[in-house]
């Protein structure tokens, strides 16, 4: 552990060998693949993905350390193209001393595609050793090309009784006592998050010599609702939501609703996605549905919180409870998939505008049926190679 009383008691109690390190057991453990790629001595270039205080720096570190290796540590909001420039220098000149680089990025979710592309060459020589740090899910915020490169290592939130030894470590560092109970009250408003639930104890460390949950109250006025909207567990809220009214619980869908606006969301964004909700899931059911939908979208331009928070539930609430058609969401679906497939097809000539002489002496609208005043059954409206293509 750190030895700096002036640091945050996060990087105080940072471990310095795996034998420290808490939680993640399948990742950590001396069988896993981390651990057997380190005893080998073929670190390859990885992506931590997982929830805040999970783990992914500490780990980061503990490879560098083991592997011997030069650590260096990127912020992806602070640092950038002119900062690699330099660590690449360095890093070419410590390889042809036969040490090597790790480069650690936390946060690269937040670089740009040319940022994360710059990597690729000097991870292939072999200048730098990447590891990524991302609470958002890597398939969609880290470039394929450098996905390719990397082994992702997916991190889980740590159980409280994970949690609760780090606390109780942390007592040994720090002068105050603490309520068991407390503690454990502290393990699990941290959900999962070893660093905010040593933030907590540091907080309580600051203002008191004892703590119990009259204390604790006094620094924490309610439960905190952690909703990143960068992560991915603002993702795994909404699809929740979504799920729930899907499968008609509305139980279910009014308590993700209030998990996912009282946690800080913005409610035109809930509204926008209910608002898709209604024709892709509901659909031709109920047409009214779409109808409301908008209404409520509306309505929370119109008024905002913590006015709306009515109008949301009322309307989640309500897809719930109607009954679903996914026909007009699978029929563009194929539709789309049919445009991919078959290309830039031509319209059929006699179903194109005319509004130049030009166009008619090319046909253009000939032998086009008005379906007003006359039978037009048979006329075709698809181009010719896909004339016989059923998307209903």
């Amino acid at each position: 552990m750190i030895n700096n009383k002036f640091q945050p008691l996060a990087n105080r109690l940072r471990p310095e060998t795996f034998s420290d390190f808490v939680g993640q057991k399948n990742i950590a453990k001396a069988n896993s693949f981390l651990r057997l790629s380190l005893k080998k001595d073929k670190i390859p270039s990885l992506i931590f993905w997982g929830p805040p205080g999970s783990g992914k720096t500490t780990l980061a570190f503990l490879i560098a350390k083991e592997s011997k290796s030069n650590f260096i540590e990127f912020s992806a909001v602070s640092s950038g193209l002119k900062d690699l420039r330099e660590v690449i220098t360095r890093a070419q000149e410590d390889q042809r001393l036969g040490t090597k680089t790790i480069l650690f990025i936390d946060e690269i979710h937040r670089w740009n595609k040319s940022q994360q592309d710059a990597l690729l060459p000097h991870i292939e020589k072999g200048t730098i050793i990447l590891i990524g740090a991302t609470t958002e899910n890597p398939s969609f915020e880290i470039n394929s090309a450098l996905l390719s490169r990397a082994q992702v290592i997916v991190l889980e939130a740590l159980e409280n009784k994970d949690i609760e030894k780090i606390l109780n470590r942390a007592l040994k560092e720090i002068n105050l006592k603490i309520e068991i109970k407390v503690l454990k009250k502290i393990a699990s408003l941290a959900d999962g998050d070893a660093r905010q639930a040593l933030n907590i104890l540091e907080k309580l460390d600051n203002s008191y010599k004892k703590v119990g949950e009259k204390e604790l109250k006094e620094i924490l006025d309610k439960p905190q609702l952690f909703h990143d909207k960068g992560a991915d567990s603002h993702y795994n809220l909404i699809s929740a939501l979504h799920k729930s009214i899907r499968g008609s619980d509305a139980d279910a869908s009014v308590y993700w609703l209030a998990r996912i606006i009282e946690g800080g969301e913005d409610p035109i964004y809930v509204a926008r996605r209910l608002l898709r909700f209604a024709s892709e899931d509901v659909g031709l059911a109920n047409n009214s549905a779409l109808l409301l939908a908008n209404n409520v979208f509306d309505a929370c331009k119109k008024i905002g919180l913590p006015e709306c928070k009515v109008h949301l539930a009322q309307l989640v609430i309500y897809l719930a409870k109607s009954k679903k058609n996914i026909i007009a969401y699978q029929a563009y679906n194929k539709a789309q998939a049919e445009v991919y497939k078959s290309g830039n097809l031509a319209v059929p000539k006699h179903i194109r505008n005319a509004p130049t002489d030009l166009m008619k002496e090319l046909d253009y609208g000939k032998g086009y049926k008005y379906s007003p005043l006359e039978d037009s059954s048979d006329q075709e409206y698809l181009p010719e190679k896909i004339k016989d293509k059923k998307f209903l």
